[in-house]
């Protein structure tokens, strides 16, 4: 039984240092050297602060602002150390509570706006980390950002037109909008 044990128990370390950290820090400096963008969380900064990441949402709450898409992360929001979703099926009390509260939330910074409320404005990703919006979650919220900024809705549609991601490779997934950079540019208007 020893004969057996010492090829194992040398097998099992080889291939921990080689799977558990050869490999990984291989990995990792070659994604740091190929993409140091990426490698290092796809940090957006604005002089030598960073103001938030290209990959993970952030909340807004100011009526200046366009507003993410609610985050299901717990305790914290956009925490992408606990990314996932709420699991919370469409017939869940809890879902449509929290989906009430948001609607209630949107129709009070914004009484006038009568349109129909898009849903990912209301509901969270399958990630809860989402940084993008559809486009008509960010025209639902275009008039209030104007009033808000004092600029006419006119400026405020030119920046979510430039700030609209079209689908990937032509065909994948749906037009977004990057919510960080358009609040970013519409900062910058002043």
């Amino acid at each position: 039984m020893i004969k057996y044990l010492r090829p194992a128990t040398l097998m099992l370390l080889w291939l921990s240092l080689l799977t558990g950290i050869a490999y990984p820090a291989l990995v990792t400096g070659l994604s740091a050297l190929v993409f140091p963008h990426q490698a290092h969380g796809s940090l957006i900064t604005r002089g030598d602060q960073v103001v938030g990441s290209e990959l993970i949402g952030q909340p807004f709450t100011d009526p200046r602002y366009f507003w993410s898409r609610p985050s299901a992360t717990g305790p914290h929001p956009y925490n992408a150390a606990a990314s996932s979703g709420s699991n919370l099926g469409p017939s869940n009390p809890a879902l449509a509570e929290a989906v009430a509260q948001r609607i209630a939330a949107l129709r009070a910074v914004d009484p006038g706006n009568t349109a129909p409320v898009p849903v990912d404005l209301v509901t969270a990703s399958a990630s809860g980390l989402d940084p993008h919006i559809s486009p008509a979650a960010a025209e639902f919220q275009v008039a209030r950002v104007a009033r808000a900024r004092g600029i006419g809705e006119d400026v405020v549609r030119a920046a979510v037109a430039a700030h609209t991601l079209s689908r990937q490779l032509g065909l994948l997934g749906e037009p977004r909008v990057d919510v960080l950079a358009l609040n970013l540019a519409l900062d910058d208007l002043r």
